[in-house]
């Protein structure tokens, strides 16, 4: 049957898992009516782990890989993926840092459950966490949980669940400015000391409506005065441990050509006769940015 009696009085079992390597699980207690030895941790009983492991088997559940912890999922999880963007890359490290200051990092897979993934989403409300980073987080884990059921190391996954159902969502729609504010917001920044050197940058963001680090990106190549045209296909970022690095949009509807109005042409002509010190930067095959900072460097959001 494969159980036999140690030495030292403990019970062994003695399995071939999926992978037809032997293990062995082990127990003070053969049956549940057994009493667990003085000074010996209580356990269950050998012939109930024997049911347990026999029921994982014949449903093809790995009875190993199921005792791994969320942290070492979602490690997997991401070494199986790791050609992605720094951005992507970056919330990866934010979810692994939350895992491992919480507890259900350190849980086996096997012992997490529905009620627990909403309690996890629970803590992270309580400690600062908005409605959407919570949920990037939380589609993560349903990711990794899928992959341990296609991987036959549980059968459930426990992040398959509407947040909205735990937690309210309470991210706030983002309005544009009326023309009102959008004159009054332009007139402070204009005639404020230590914000009107930002507004030609504001200009042209408010009448485009590009993402700042794609405002950062451009480049002389990027825009054509005659035709009043920005062409937008990249974006400038920067991150300590990296660097300065380009990205280009991850569909082709994020590549677009914006026509420019009289303002924002205006604009874009104060900004070239005011470089002065350019710094002969190439990033990526990309040179001659427009938007620089005092060393002469191109500006990035931050």
């Amino acid at each position: 049957t494969g159980e036999s009696q140690r030495k030292d009085g403990r019970y062994a079992y003695k399995y071939i898992d999926t992978f037809g390597k032997p293990q062995f699980v082990y127990s003070w207690k053969l049956v549940p009516t057994d009493k667990t030895p003085a000074g010996k941790r209580d356990d269950i009983a050998l012939r109930e782990k024997e049911k347990e492991i026999q029921k994982d088997l014949d449903d093809g559940i790995d009875h190993i890989g199921k005792k791994m912890t969320v942290c070492q999922l979602y490690a997997k999880q991401i070494r199986h993926r790791a050609n992605v963007r720094h951005g992507t890359k970056q919330g990866r490290k934010q979810l692994m840092r939350i895992l491992q200051e919480d507890k259900l990092g350190a849980c086996r897979i096997e012992n997490v459950k529905l009620s627990d993934a909403k309690e996890w989403a629970l803590r992270m409300k309580e400690k600062g966490y908005g409605f959407k980073t919570i949920n990037n987080h939380k589609r993560s884990l349903k990711a990794a949980f899928y992959t341990a059921i296609q991987d036959d190391c549980i059968r459930k996954n426990p992040f398959d669940f509407q947040l909205n159902t735990v937690l309210e969502d309470d991210t706030e729609p983002k309005e544009p400015l009326s023309p009102t504010q959008e004159a009054a917001f332009l007139s402070f920044v204009q005639h404020d000391k230590v914000y009107q050197k930002y507004y030609d940058e504001i200009i042209i963001l408010l009448g485009t409506g590009l993402r700042i680090s794609e405002l950062c990106g451009l480049t002389e190549a990027d825009i054509d005065l005659d035709k009043q045209l920005i062409n937008v296909d990249h974006q400038l970022l920067k991150i300590a441990d990296v660097g300065y690095y380009v990205e280009t949009p991850k569909t082709k509807s994020g590549n677009r050509v914006i026509p420019m109005s009289e303002k924002v042409l205006e604009a874009f002509q104060r900004v070239l006769n005011k470089r002065k010190y350019v710094q002969p930067v190439i990033l990526e095959g990309y040179t001659k940015f427009l938007f620089l900072n005092r060393n002469g460097l191109p500006k990035v959001a931050v």
